[in-house]
């Protein structure tokens, strides 16, 4: 069964998405994550997504990078999402939902002339994120739950534990390594 009915495969997702560098803000496959945007640029972001593909990639900054003139650093792993909920605030702001699609390598900054950042983006190494169950049977859901409360904790961020199924369980933990520090080449271990 496909995750969402608008995107069934890495094949179906666009080569390049609109990037919004969130810190704290974690988008998993499959699970809803709602934000308030208020900043010019996001605004923009989010208008231009209502008008097209309604995809925009969460993504981590990389805080341990200085930022150059683009901006953040980014972390090479985030997560597509569609915009499933929008709701205009009284004074300029826009209440979203992003509904988590699958997990996306970030690739190269496209040039663009919007006043928020694009980059190409690959679902390829991800394609088990539109089937659903894919894993479940193989994970240690208790010693996967206690590694990601010690990285939550350590990280100052929270979850809804009630809600975080195995699969998302597997999903996390892959985006937990991409924001470990990697090899001797400095990149993050996603095996």
């Amino acid at each position: 069964m496909a995750a969402h009915r608008f995107h069934h495969s890495p094949d179906d997702v666009p080569e390049a998405a609109p990037v919004f560098p969130l810190s704290g803000a974690l988008l998993l496959p499959r699970a809803e994550l709602p934000l308030n945007v208020f900043e010019p640029r996001y605004l923009a972001m989010v208008d231009d997504a209502l008008a097209g593909e309604r995809v925009i990639v969460m993504v981590q900054p990389d805080e341990s990078k200085p930022e150059d003139d683009q901006g953040p650093k980014l972390f090479q792993v985030g997560c597509l999402g569609r915009l499933t909920q929008f709701a205009e605030t009284g004074d300029g702001r826009y209440l979203i939902t992003l509904t988590g699609i699958c997990r996306v390598r970030i690739g190269e900054e496209v040039a663009t002339d919007t006043p928020y950042r694009q980059f190409r983006i690959d679902a390829t190494p991800y394609g088990d994120d539109f089937e659903d169950g894919v894993g479940e049977d193989e994970v240690d859901r208790s010693a996967l739950l206690s590694a990601l409360a010690d990285f939550l904790d350590a990280n100052k961020l929270e979850a809804d534990w009630d809600g975080i199924r195995s699969e998302m369980l597997i999903a996390i933990t892959q985006m937990m390594l991409a924001r470990m520090p990697g090899g001797d080449d400095g990149e993050p271990s996603l095996q």
